[in-house]
């Protein structure tokens, strides 16, 4: 009797196989979470920027909330971050805009916390949480 040749996988050949695939996984799925925090972050600087162009654009007219799109980051699709109007005081230089994370959002507990950008072009971030925040460089996506 004549046995037929298979041709399959040893099970050395599994287990290195599988052992490479864990490695590159303990390495790249913190990568891609970091890249993932960065675009959010990044996402809500940059309707914040979008925000104070038009409230800038609007001159004397008083805008008194945000429209719907430039009211969330992204600007179009699920809402990571919610944009917010704060009123004139001495200190803003006539408006100021936050970007505040949603509650139930992937940023909801984003060390930057709440990011604010005022008229005289100063950026910062606040964290209720835990009472400060990083340096507003890289939260703001800078450094």
């Amino acid at each position: 009797m004549r046995r037929a040749y298979v041709s399959a996988f040893t099970l050395l050949e599994l287990i290195i196989t599988l052992a490479i695939v864990a490695v590159l996984a303990v390495f790249a799925v913190p990568s891609y979470r970091s890249q993932v925090v960065r675009t959010h972050r990044v996402d809500a600087a940059s309707a914040l920027f979008r925000a104070a162009q038009l409230v800038e654009g609007a001159g004397s007219d008083s805008i008194a909330a945000l429209p719907p799109g430039l009211d969330q980051a992204p600007q179009f699709g699920t809402a990571v971050y919610r944009l917010h109007l704060l009123p004139a005081d001495d200190a803003n230089g006539g408006y100021s805009i936050e970007a505040a994370p949603e509650e139930s959002g992937p940023m909801h507990d984003d060390p930057c916390g709440v990011f604010t950008l005022d008229a005289t072009g100063m950026r910062s971030n606040k964290n209720v949480a835990i009472g400060s925040a990083p340096p507003t460089g890289q939260c703001w996506g800078t450094s």
